[in-house]
């Protein structure tokens, strides 16, 4: 998908989400990129396996880290219940989503969107 503020992110990053095929929108405000990537695909251990995913890139990205995740629309284990430190929402963009706290060490100059889309389906594949 071509994107009318792809060039917000780095060729590497724009590289990426050609290559993965991923539908996405990209947003500026006040200093925050917002990427959006439409049906984010989840494993088997939640419902719904699909949620739009929201990734904040701070001003200084990608010198600056990326950290944490957010879904919409909110997922859950299958048995029902949050997944771990997965309960908060937060508005962005005229919407609630759902913030998973996930801290990834993030190393400046190397990290990028491929990485720490990696980094979230490891985190991810834990089912927890």
């Amino acid at each position: 998908m071509e994107d009318t503020n792809i060039n917000l992110i780095p060729e590497q990053d724009r590289d990426f989400l050609q290559e993965k095929g991923y539908v996405y929108s990209i947003s500026f405000i006040s200093g925050t990129i917002y990427l959006i990537i439409k049906d984010f695909d989840f494993p088997e251990h939640y419902a719904p396996q699909k949620a739009d995913l929201l990734i904040l890139l701070p001003a200084g990205y990608p010198n600056a880290a990326l950290d944490m995740f957010r879904t919409n629309p909110d997922i859950k284990l299958l048995n029902g219940a949050w997944p771990a430190a997965s309960e908060p929402h937060e508005m962005h963009l005229e919407k609630s989503w759902q913030t998973w706290s996930r801290h990834i060490t993030w190393r400046s100059g190397i990290d990028s969107l491929r990485t720490f889309i990696s980094a979230v389906r490891k985190e991810l594949n834990k089912g927890i």
